[in-house]
């Protein structure tokens, strides 16, 4: 007999479900260019400016992995570089004009796929799942 999955498989199945749609909306809206990676920067980016070797560090990863997915960001146009403001050494990647429309349309998405899924699981269970998985672990 199959033992019950763990809380890791479960997060990771309900996650394929969340992103199959967010990738399904982000091709709808034009944005079908978006890799995973890419992904992954846009959400760190979106809590603010960040320089590059700060965004390597909350990803895991290098910033020479790093380089290639910020750069095809920024000719998409949804990234630019700055130096920052302190130390003109450190770049500083930011959502240009376009790059804040497209988070803009993400919110827009994914209050959808919340409602989806109120719709699914019933309202009061999205707001206790929000409420528990907002929580400090």
């Amino acid at each position: 007999m199959p033992s019950e999955p763990t809380l890791r498989v479960l997060l990771m199945q309900r996650h394929e479900w969340l992103y199959e749609r967010g990738m399904a909306a982000a091709s709808a809206h034009g944005y079908g260019f978006v890799t995973p990676a890419m992904a992954r920067v846009f959400v760190q980016i979106g809590q603010g400016p960040i320089s590059l070797s700060e965004l390597a560090r909350r990803l895991a990863i290098s910033r020479q992995s790093l380089h290639e997915t910020i750069t095809a960001a920024c000719e998409y146009g949804l990234v630019e570089l700055v130096a920052d403001a302190s130390n003109k050494r450190i770049r500083i990647a930011r959502f240009t004009d376009a790059g804040k429309r497209m988070s803009r349309t993400v919110l827009q998405v994914d209050r959808e796929i919340e409602r989806d899924l109120a719709r699914r699981i019933g309202a009061d269970n999205v707001r206790a799942l929000k409420n528990i998985l907002a929580m400090d672990w």
